[in-house]
This record gives C-alpha cells, structure tokens and sequence, in this order.
C-alpha cells in the first residue's frame, strides 16, 4: 500500500509582526521600514502568505478617496502576485479612529456607529482586491470601562447588524471574529471562542460567520487554547489562527509560538493536526512580536523560531504513541499518561 502522505501547512504573518520595538512606556528602538522591505523578508524566511489590516494596504485609509483606495489596493495586489505571495484576510483597524473611543460597532452615537460600519464596507473592497474572501473583525474597543455605560444586549445586537450589512454587501466574503476577553477595553462584549459562535447565530448567514483563534486571548480568559480550537473545530467554523505565547493573565504578549509553555503549545498543534486544520486552505499565522531588546539583525526571528516550534512540534504530535496512551486512558492511568507526555516532549 502506498504511504498515506502527511497534510503541509502554510504559514502567514502581518506587517505589524515586524514592530520597531515601541510600547506604552517608550519609543521605537528598530527603525520604520516599508512595505516592500516586509515584504521581501516574509519571502526570504520562506512564509507563503500575508495577513493584513486595511490601512496596512491602504494608509490614512479615512482620508483617501474610493478611487484611490482602489489604485493602491491593486499596487499591492501587483506586488503580492509578483512575489508569489497570497493574501490571507483583512481586517478593519476600528480601534485608531477618534470616533472609535467610544467603540465602534457599539457606540453610543449613531454617526460613530455609521463611520465603523462604512469603514468595514471599504475594507471588504480592498479584500476583494487583493483576492481573499476572509474578513476578520478584532472587536478591540466593543465593551466598557463602566458597565453602566452602554446596554450590553443592545451592544450585541449592534454587533450581528454591523455584520449582516457587511454580508449583505458581499455575497461572497466570510467574517471570522477574533475574541480576546480585555484590552484595550476593561471587559470585551465577544471574549471567547463560545461567544463568537454564538454571535454567528445571530446574523442573517450564520454558514458565512466563523472564527480566528489567538492563543495568547484564550490564555488571557483563562482558558486553554487547544481546546478553544477543538471547540471551533466541532462546529466547523476555524478559519484561521494567531499563533503565540503568553506569561499569564497579563496584558497582550505576543510571544514567540511555545516560548513560555510547551506542552500548551504542543497540544494546540495536535488539536490543530487531529482536526484536519489546513485541508480546506486554512493557513497557520504567528501573531507575534520581536521583543524591545531585538537588534535590527535578529528582526525575525521570532517569526522564524515559532515557525520551528511549530513544525517541531508538529513531528512530535505525528510521533505520539496514541495507541499506548488510549490503552492508559482506558485504564485511568492519567499519571502514566501525564509522564508519557513529558517524556516525549523531552524526547526519552
């Protein structure tokens, strides 16, 4: 019999992933570089794809004309094909508007909820430009410093509105919403994967409204990643993912994929890797950022390290002794199951 050939993964990460170093406290300490620099080093470490915000594409997105929103879109669209690289999603950058203080989808003033709404409209157009059908929405600012503030059914039915309009504007295009239960809000309206899909239900074509999975936003709910994506996955509805680490319930790390838990990281690629994840085109992203210290040298590393986690971890998902360790489960023998694990993790 011929052997059962093994499913490849493709891999993708943002312009943002390659940050010049600046936090709340401090300035940059890497010089700006441009699109085309990201570019060429995204094909250089060998990635097959790029994950964009709208403005990425098309800067001061706000003050540019439709025209020229469309001129730009495609001088990227020419430079991806160029380089043979794909584009894998967009996303509308609601959270650095003036008129997103307040939140975007549920903002108090009517005006600001039409200017987040057209805003999506005009990033669906730079999707269909650059040729990908896949939408995601960070809800960064949809929640409340002061509950009081807004009427949480109310903010969630906003939310399934602002996507039934972004549905019915293109038949074609699908919506993953990306969860994460804080920051740069007190308290998220959407902060789990749970959540997501429930919201899915809501909007006039569930089938076209899934999710995206970042590892440390799982964390930062208290729960474990693997099973956020087992959870997608028993609805279908997994259609891409952020991979990272996070040095728990803290703020946004974005660390390089398994620095800080392996074993986390490991049963994330197998959960990954026993639900098909990549057969239908799916790519595996690594949201993650260079740390302050990072010498403009070694910028990429932390792309390139969580790629070799990743498919390092991928050998030992394939490698695991699932026959030994369903004969442990069927005996309750968890402690065995427990040092199995960790001995193959170690590689004794």
């Amino acid at each position: 019999m011929p052997e059962k050939k093994e499913r490849t993964y493709r891999f993708c990460f943002g312009p943002w992933n390659l940050s010049e170093g600046q936090d709340p406290y401090g300035p940059p300490t890497r010089p700006p570089q441009s699109f085309d620099w990201k570019l060429e080093k995204l094909k250089e470490i060998g990635f097959d794809a790029m994950m964009f915000h709208d403005d990425d594409v098309v800067p001061d997105i706000d003050q540019k004309s439709d025209k020229e929103l469309l001129e730009e879109a495609k001088e990227v669209k020419k430079k991806l094909s160029d380089a043979g690289v794909a584009a894998e999603m967009v996303a509308p950058r609601l959270w650095f508007s003036p008129r997103t203080i307040d939140g975007a989808f549920t903002n108090n003033d009517p005006k600001c909820r039409r200017y987040a709404i057209e805003r999506c409209l005009r990033c669906i157009d730079i999707a269909r430009t650059l040729g990908t059908d896949l939408i995601v929405l960070w809800l960064a600012r949809e929640g409340t410093y002061i509950r009081e503030s807004k009427d949480g059914r109310k903010a969630v039915e906003r939310i399934a509105d602002a996507i039934d309009k972004m549905l019915a504007y293109d038949k074609k295009i699908r919506v993953a919403i990306e969860p994460k239960p804080n920051e740069p809000m007190d308290q998220a309206y959407v902060p789990t994967i749970g959540h997501a899909l429930a919201l899915a239900h809501l909007t006039r074509d569930p089938k076209r409204v899934g999710c995206l999975i970042e590892s440390a936003h799982a964390i930062l709910a208290g729960l474990d990643p693997a099973d956020e994506i087992d959870f997608a996955c028993a609805f279908g509805k997994l259609w891409s993912i952020h991979l990272n680490d996070q040095n728990g319930l803290k703020f946004d790390q974005d660390k390089p994929f398994g620095s800080v838990n392996l074993r986390s990281a490991f049963n994330q690629v197998r959960a990954l890797e026993r639900n098909g994840y990549g057969r239908k085109g799916e790519y595996v992203a690594f949201d993650v950022h260079p740390y302050r210290t990072t010498k403009v040298e070694h910028w990429t590393l932390h792309l390139e390290n969580s790629r070799k986690t990743f498919l390092r971890l991928l050998e030992k998902a394939r490698t695991f002794d699932e026959e030994t360790a369903k004969k442990l489960i069927a005996d309750r023998n968890y402690a065995e199951l427990d040092q199995m694990t960790l001995d193959h993790l170690l590689g004794d």
